[in-house]
């Protein structure tokens, strides 16, 4: 556990927040992440699962966690189960946890070992009606990969098929889309470490840097501040920011150039999610300019379209059409093109052919009503972009967004993006380098 120690408070509330949506005479069940090979006897490190962390805290592969809230032992309402400690594991894994620690961590009284689950399961299932089983539904997941989840879905449903199952899934996309006071403190955690490893971007760039160096300079400073990357970063100069998942990084950053930087930390688990572009050589030709404030125009008003009730379809489609409009001031479509522009068939779909934004908070791409409505509590990335391939131009926008009952609050809001304010902090750096 890199991160410092989290409340335990912030997970008791979690199952509390579950546990009241669950039937009468239910059990729910949610299971570790598996830790994923990669060739001949390697492994990747092991990405704790969202659902396990959000209601426990626990990272330890293999952990489970069991919630019964009608079970007549009262002991059993909530229970964690883990590997069990021995020598073999600490010598060649390292310490694992402890029924003291893991209760600390998770506030869950009742921990078990792991040889304990079929039995207790069992018992549970005998005066039980219904039983909530988890699976990865996000709506843009690849599921090639039979999880621990599904695995164990498998086994019970043969072993007792005369109960309900039902899904997990839905109610926890429903809780985890409002995040608590807590969880949007660990987001701005996460915020400002991605601001740290971006103004030491902004302190080294110049002409004739390659990409992977910048890239270094950021993943140095985030480990530096106890976080990790969140996702494979975009640190593309150039046309290569024209390709809008391109991670190569390997590119050198010309003079005359711009730099578009997409990263975020993760810090505790939480992420963070933002872009910025700079002139390489510390400023702005008048065209770039023209194009990076009409991006930045889009971002703010669609910051403050960022309203409860909001449906997201709604929302990007505004945003949408007030970029046509920018396009036409900037000589990328005609007028006749914005007035054709329709639902199906939007004008600035050439230069700006992705979505607005996403739900962002233990995963990048995080759990939420796939339309909405936007409730209080939501935290949202709002990223904009123009790609113009035959000028070797992009700009994109990313600043991450909590929705409130009064208004948007811009969790980014302190990260340079005015233009002039870029070429400043540009200017500083190079008199002192």
């Amino acid at each position: 556990m890199r991160h410092a120690p989290i409340d335990p408070a912030l997970f008791c509330t979690n199952r509390r927040r579950l546990v009241q949506l669950l039937s009468k005479n239910s059990i729910a069940i949610v299971h570790a992440a598996d830790i994923l090979p990669t060739t001949g006897d390697g492994s990747l490190r092991i990405h704790p699962a969202s659902d396990l962390f959000w209601l426990t805290g626990i990272e330890q592969e293999e952990s489970v966690v069991v919630l019964a809230p009608q079970a007549t032992d009262p002991a059993q309402r909530e229970m964690l189960f883990l590997r069990q400690p021995n020598e073999h594991l600490a010598t060649w894994e390292g310490e694992k946890l402890s029924p003291e620690k893991a209760q600390q961590i998770s506030g869950i009284a009742k921990v078990r070992w792991l040889s304990e689950l079929p039995g207790v399961v069992h018992t549970l299932l005998c005066t039980s009606e219904a039983v909530y089983l988890n699976a990865n539904e996000h709506e843009r997941a690849a599921i090639d990969v039979e999880s621990r989840d599904v695995r164990m879905a498998r086994q019970l449903i043969e072993r007792y098929p005369l109960h309900r199952f039902q899904r997990l899934a839905p109610l926890l996309r429903t809780l985890r889309a409002v995040k608590t006071p807590a969880e949007v403190d660990l987001i701005r955690r996460a915020v400002a470490i991605t601001d740290a490893g971006l103004h030491r971007v902004l302190s080294v760039i110049r002409p004739g840097l390659m990409e992977f160096e910048l890239e270094a300079e950021i993943t140095a400073e985030f480990i530096r501040q106890r976080g990790r990357m969140a996702y494979e970063p975009i640190i593309a100069s150039g046309k290569n920011a024209c390709v809008l998942h391109y991670n190569d990084n390997d590119h050198e950053c010309r003079d005359g150039d711009l730099l578009l930087i997409d990263v975020g930390a993760a810090y505790a688990n939480y992420n963070a999610d933002l872009t910025r572009t700079y002139p390489v050589n510390g400023r702005f030709t008048p065209r770039q300019r023209a194009v990076y404030e009409a991006v930045l125009r889009v971002m703010r008003s669609s910051i403050a379209r960022a309203t409860v009730g909001t449906r997201l379809c709604d929302w990007k489609r505004a945003s949408q059409v007030q970029m046509a409009g920018e396009l036409v001031k900037l000589g990328l479509i005609t007028q006749e093109q914005f007035a054709a522009d329709s639902f199906e068939q939007p004008a600035c779909r050439k230069y700006f052919m992705h979505g607005l934004g996403h739900s962002l908070g233990l995963g990048v791409h995080d759990m939420a009503p796939v339309d909405g409505p936007l409730e209080p509590g939501w935290v949202m990335t709002v990223e904009p972009g123009i790609y113009i391939p035959e000028e070797s131009l992009a700009v994109r926008l990313e600043n991450d967004i909590l929705v409130t009952e009064t208004g948007p609050v811009d969790l980014c809001g302190h990260v340079p993006v005015e233009p002039d304010e870029i070429e400043r902090l540009l200017a500083s750096a190079a008199a002192t380098a």
